[in-house]
């Protein structure tokens, strides 16, 4: 073999090594990659949130642009302890939301939902709420020292708004009547109507009581900016309990896995004051007291 092809097999087999030595040399500062403080070392899924943007204080895009609200907070809380899982938020509208959900657009979705037959067969529901909705009756003030509560209404046969049965406030006041079978509210069925019929309708004498959301009564009559303020005097307000609420999560297998490690990390986070510290931040009060067994 000559000088020359001695030399050229050296050359060769020095520059595989070179290769192969960058080639572990890689590899070897991958694996020790360190992440920074709060970075998360390994993302094996990402997961697309829908929440509503204006549905204050549980879903909304802040003043800074920024997806905000307390289901928003109690999500990147969960994010924060699951290292294999990484949520990007996508403010929408309420159609999108669940369109996109049944698509597989969007993975989950969060806008304040009650837990119902249909949404169960469509979606993923988890066995843990992420808040709570309160719901109770609005009536005439000049009726407050009749109703001090749902029970009171019942007994003194108040007349309750009609109700559709597609509203799950519906089936609230049927289990409430399941349970009082003595004192039973009479349940009427009606097409929906807006807020302002309602409260018109109370003003008028009408009807006696509109069972009503908590926050839609805070924001609409009694914030100063509300639509209708100027019934703040006229119209008063007892909460009756609170309707746990749930994200709603796309149906498939990953997704499963991810509703169960959601389940727990909700638990931590009940545990440790989390959910209470961000309920008084974004309610100003605690409405997981209001949930009964």
């Amino acid at each position: 073999m000559t000088q020359f092809y001695k030399n050229k097999k050296v050359l060769i087999g020095a520059a595989v090594v070179v290769v192969a030595g960058a080639i572990v040399a890689v590899r070897t500062t991958q694996s020790k990659k360190i992440p920074t403080t709060g970075a998360k070392a390994k993302v094996e899924k990402v997961l697309q949130v829908a929440h509503t943007q204006s549905y204050k204080p549980y879903d909304f895009v802040n003043d800074k642009g920024e997806s905000d609200g307390f289901e928003v907070q109690v999500l990147k809380a969960v994010d924060e302890k699951l290292p294999d899982y990484k949520f990007n938020y996508n403010p929408t509208s309420d159609e999108d939301l669940l369109i996109g959900l049944e698509s597989g657009k969007y993975d989950i979705g969060t806008k304040g939902a009650w837990k119902t037959p249909e949404r169960e067969q469509k979606f993923i529901i988890p066995e843990e709420k992420i808040a709570a909705s309160v719901i109770g009756l609005t009536y005439r003030t000049a009726d407050k020292a009749k109703y001090s509560n749902l029970e009171d209404f019942a007994k003194q046969n108040g007349k309750l708004i009609p109700i559709s049965p597609q509203n799950a406030q519906y089936k609230v006041i049927e289990d409430f009547n399941a349970a009082n079978p003595k004192t039973p509210i009479k349940l009427d069925a009606a097409d929906q109507f807006t807020i302002s019929d309602a409260y018109a309708w109370l003003l008028e004498g009408r009807y006696d009581g509109f069972f009503d959301i908590k926050l839609s009564f805070d924001n609409s009559v009694l914030a100063a900016d509300g639509p209708y303020h100027d019934y703040a005097s006229k119209l008063s307000y007892v909460p009756y309990k609170g309707i746990p609420t749930y994200p709603i999560i796309h149906k498939n297998a990953t997704n499963e896995s991810f509703a169960k490690a959601y389940d727990k990390v909700i638990k931590e986070l009940e545990a440790d004051g989390t959910l209470t510290k961000l309920s008084k931040k974004y309610f100003g009060e605690d409405v997981f007291s209001y949930l009964k067994d």
